[in-house]
């Protein structure tokens, strides 16, 4: 679906996902369902990690028209992650891109608040990064943008499955409204 979305993006979809959370589950999962619907996906399940944000990940996210965040418990104890989320919150200011949240196992409210374990996370980001306050700022003002959007809370469908394809479906929804629609979607979700 690529190649026909709005503004030829080359890809779709981008999604950010802490690994060690949900790759092998809930990330690998959406993943299948995107492709299945012949939506063009990057998953970042190969890269190496390390304490900056590659310039092949910054490229895919700017690359896509969507970008899905999934906040798992342990999203926020990667710098990495946070990293990825500011990004995609600038290429939603920048470029109109869609951002879709998904809460998978966490309450909104944490992640907006930084309560809970994305509290922890700060907690600990404050102590090595007391020279850094600007950094953990950005981090926390992502956060708090990103949980404010209208997004998918995974404990309102039980099942996971029910879930990842009712964001499938508002995905493909989205991709074709471009198609046919684009300047109707501009600031939606």
């Amino acid at each position: 679906m690529a190649s026909s979305s709005r503004n030829n993006k080359k890809y779709d979809v981008f999604v950010s996902f802490r690994g060690e959370d949900t790759r092998d589950n809930f990330s690998s999962h959406l993943y299948s369902a995107l492709s299945r619907q012949n939506i063009q996906t990057f998953i970042d399940d190969q890269l190496n990690r390390g304490d900056e944000i590659s310039e092949s990940l910054v490229n895919a996210i700017e690359a896509s028209a969507i970008s899905v965040i999934v906040f798992s418990e342990g999203y926020a104890s990667s710098r990495w992650c946070l990293d990825e989320l500011v990004k995609i919150l600038e290429c939603k200011k920048e470029y109109a891109q869609i951002v879709i949240p998904v809460f998978y196992r966490v309450d909104p409210s944490d992640v907006r608040n930084q309560t809970g374990s994305f509290g922890n996370s700060f907690s600990k980001f404050e102590e090595r990064f007391k020279e850094n306050s600007k950094k953990l700022q950005t981090w926390r003002n992502a956060l708090k943008e990103a949980a404010t959007l209208s997004g998918f809370p995974s404990q309102n469908i039980r099942l996971e499955s029910k879930l990842i394809n009712e964001i499938a479906n508002h995905i493909l929804k989205r991709l074709l409204d471009q198609v046919f629609r684009p300047n109707d979607n501009k600031n939606q979700l």
